[in-house]
């Protein structure tokens, strides 16, 4: 029960990665997607997408493993885990969005 709210986060996250991989995108700011050209909608969003699954994935992974192993595993698996989402994230929106914002 501690770590419910990793649990909570983890699939909220997992869902809104498959929710935008499948090409809606609706649910990234509208600043963040203002300049994604029509044609780039889909690789942007599987990018986004991809990025956001893997953290959710994390955290969901760690408040698994918390629970039910050890909490010294929590440090080797979010940090890579955000790290590696993040920059999918930024890669996605330099790539199709020409910027952060």
């Amino acid at each position: 029960m501690e770590y419910l709210g990793l649990l909570v986060m983890g699939i909220l996250l997992s869902t809104l990665g498959i929710v935008n991989i499948m090409g809606n995108i609706s649910t990234i700011h509208a600043w963040n997607r203002k300049r994604v050209k029509e044609a780039d909608i889909p690789r942007y969003g599987r990018a986004i997408g991809a990025g956001t699954l893997v953290i959710g994935a994390a955290f969901f992974i760690v408040s698994y493993l918390v629970t039910f192993w050890n909490a010294a595993v929590i440090d080797y698996i979010i940090l890579p885990g955000l790290g590696i989402g993040l920059a999918l994230i930024l890669y996605a929106q330099l790539k199709y969005n020409h910027g952060i914002f």
